[in-house]
């Protein structure tokens, strides 16, 4: 059992990142993801219909010893994309998402703060693997309105008790996040980059260790301290050299004075908002000028927020137009973890752990991507009259079209005579 040929014509570039055994034993584990109801590495055989055709120990060593880079896969993935990213700055997307474990000899584990579970008054923590991820952020011509994050790069983040029980140096997640940027950067240091990131990555720990070819949009403290550039040194000035300029308003004291109204399509909604933006340099980066934008929503509910970008000379609506995308990445790890099992797999080692729960969110990325190449032209769209504001075809719409592809292909090519008859049988088994 296969993806249909479409599918398997996407991901042939990237045979060249490891050894023909193991991309054939990869194409039946992709193809084991996508058909199987739960995604450990026997369920992914047994529902690829591959037991027999190899040793299951050829499976697991794919994951736990094979010799293939998970970055360098996620570079090729990216190079896909490249077609659809224009000739503007790539915009990239940060954050980290918990997947649950049991057990206590798994490589990596410890406890981790569970946002599903916590509320804003009280906090709770969960045992499992924190993922630091990076994804692009692509509009599609087929869908103008609606952007998705694909996720391409991975670390796997160890608390402070974690990592020198694996006998790894302790590194925060913004240190991941920058680690990972810093591979994108260079791949391509001809184009521009743009990241969008939360306050947890938004501090000086990143701000400060940009990329040349990168900028940054996040999020600001109400409170934080705002300057004006540092007068220029003049000779004869005693005491060293001033840092930072005249002190600003914060962003708090920005919307207690007139603020502009606007309307924004953010969200998915339009909403009304009161804003003030200027420009000014936040204490830990003195030589990095920021357009520095305070927000106050008239609608939704939500409270007052301030905003930084970079890029300077970018219009406030533009800041906040621009950190809005960054909500398809956790639409990615809503999709990853219901629809391909990201918490799944049961690996333990190191190299086992490292590798297998990343290729969920590498096959997000793949099934979005075949489904705008070719997927869209089998879509079907059901007949389901209580969703009657949707629009667009679900992730899960899309992974039951490439389920559907994939059988109908099969289906088409056997015999309904003999042998062929068999695996028609077996085939109208897996659809069941």
């Amino acid at each position: 059992m296969t993806l249909v040929s479409s599918f398997g014509e996407l991901i042939q570039p990237l045979a060249a990142l490891m050894t023909s055994p193991s991309f054939e034993s990869w194409q039946i584990l992709l193809c084991g993801w996508v058909f199987a109801a739960r995604r450990t590495v026997t369920g992914m055989i047994t529902a690829a219909r591959a037991v027999g055709k190899k040793h299951h120990s050829a499976f697991h060593r794919l994951f736990a010893a094979a010799r293939w880079s998970r970055d360098e896969l996620g570079l090729a993935v990216l190079g896909l994309l490249l077609p659809w990213l224009g000739e503007g700055p790539i915009r990239l997307a940060v954050d980290d998402t918990l997947a649950r474990k049991r057990g206590l000899k798994i490589f990596g584990v410890g406890m981790h703060h569970d946002p599903l579970l916590s509320s804003r008054k009280k906090a709770i923590t969960n045992w499992g693997h924190s993922w630091v991820v990076l994804g692009v952020i692509v509009t599609f011509p087929l869908w103008p309105d609606r952007p998705f994050c694909l996720p391409i790069l991975f670390r796997l983040y160890l608390n402070k008790k974690a990592a020198p029980k694996s006998r790894r140096v302790y590194r925060t997640r913004p240190e991941l996040a920058v680690e990972m940027l810093r591979l994108v950067c260079r791949w391509q240091p001809a184009r521009r980059f743009h990241l969008l990131a939360d306050s947890a990555y938004g501090g000086q720990s990143v701000l400060n260790q940009l990329p040349a070819n990168c900028d940054l949009t996040s999020r600001l403290l109400l409170n934080a301290r705002l300057y004006t550039a540092a007068p220029p040194w003049r000779p004869g000035t005693p005491g060293r050299p001033r840092k930072h300029g005249f002190r600003l308003p914060t962003p708090e004291a920005m919307l207690a004075t007139r603020a502009r109204r606007v309307t924004l399509a953010i969200y998915g909604r339009r909403d009304q908002v009161r804003l003030c933006d200027t420009v000014a340099y936040v204490y830990a980066a003195p030589q990095r000028p920021l357009r520095v934008v305070a927000v106050e929503p008239l609608t939704g509910g939500r409270p007052r927020q301030a905003f930084y970008s970079t890029c300077h000379e970018a219009a406030a609506e533009d800041v906040l137009t621009g950190y809005a995308l960054r909500w398809s990445v956790e639409v990615a790890f809503h999709d990853s973890k219901g629809s391909l099992g990201f918490e799944e797999p049961q690996g333990w080692t190191r190299r086992a752990v490292e590798r297998t729960a990343p290729v969920a969110m590498l096959l997000y990325s793949l099934i979005v991507l075949w489904f705008v190449r070719e997927g869209h032209r089998h879509y079907r769209a059901p007949d389901r009259p209580w969703y009657r504001t949707q629009r667009h075809a679900s992730f899960a719409d899309m992974l039951q079209t490439l389920r559907q592809a994939s059988l109908r292909e099969h289906l088409f090519a056997q015999a309904t005579s003999g042998r062929g008859y068999e695996k028609l049988l077996e085939y109208l088994q897996i659809a069941a």
